[in-house]
């Protein structure tokens, strides 16, 4: 299982058994808003709004939550939102890459920069890590009765990377950064509504931590993800068998 697909299973796993499912919804209303005021409101001629509706029923979220955050987006007088990056270091030199989006920058700065000081970690410029990172488009669809090499083929025009079929029953894609729009695209064309398909940032080599550190790395980055702010956490720590095991 390779490392992005291990996160998304950590994710999935962390959010079946999270009371915190009201957070979830918050950043994917976040997301819809902030679409709507970048390209309109159609998603059909905005392809970043398609993505969040997408996202957004991947994780169960109700239509009504969807229109309403959809509208919020259309009302002018709507709280504007801009997105930050952060880039530092977490103890055992594990690299993390923060993107956020928010309506108040001086409470964003202050929240990151103070769980980077608070577990001694440092943070640094931006773009001081950027070179660490892929940008990767990735995919995530349900097996269902799917026939994974007629799959395949179709999807390396679109510019399909890697696609693996994980035990969880999910395809997982990788694309290129440039190719994640006709990905978008072949997959609306098969009739084939993603779990979730994001930007994310795949760590060009990873870190192995013993566990017991792997595991305080990974209450620090929920630490992060707690604040309402934070929409993305990336880093370069090796999620090994053992880790997974233990976050059973």
């Amino acid at each position: 299982m390779s490392g992005h697909s291990k996160w998304s299973t950590i994710k999935r796993k962390k959010g079946a058994a999270d009371a915190k499912r009201s957070k979830i919804f918050s950043k994917l209303i976040k997301e819809i808003t902030v679409a709507v005021k970048e390209g309109g409101h159609d998603p059909d001629g905005n392809p970043r709004l398609r993505v969040a509706i997408a996202n957004a029923k991947g994780q169960s979220m109700p239509k009504d939550n969807i229109e309403r955050a959809i509208s919020k987006g259309k009302d002018k007088d709507a709280a504007s939102f801009e997105e930050l990056t952060f880039e530092g270091y977490l103890p055992h030199g594990i690299a993390a890459y923060i993107e956020c989006t928010t309506d108040n920058h001086q409470r964003t700065v202050s929240s990151v920069r103070s769980v980077f000081n608070k577990y001694e970690g440092h943070l640094g410029t931006n773009g001081s890590l950027s070179f660490l990172f892929d940008r990767k488009g990735i995919f995530v669809v349900p097996k269902g009765d799917i026939d994974q090499e007629e799959f395949e083929l179709e999807l390396i025009d679109a510019g399909a990377e890697d696609l693996e079929l994980e035990e969880d029953g999910f395809f997982h894609i990788t694309t290129s950064m440039e190719d994640f729009g006709s990905m978008m695209k072949k997959l609306e064309e098969m009739r084939i509504e993603p779990e979730s398909a994001e930007l994310q940032r795949l760590p060009a080599d990873t870190k192995t931590l013993e566990t017991g550190d792997a595991k305080k790395i990974l209450k620090i980055i929920d630490l992060f993800e707690e604040d309402d702010d934070v929409q993305q956490v990336f880093h370069n720590m090796e999620l090994t068998d053992e880790l997974m095991e233990a976050m059973e």
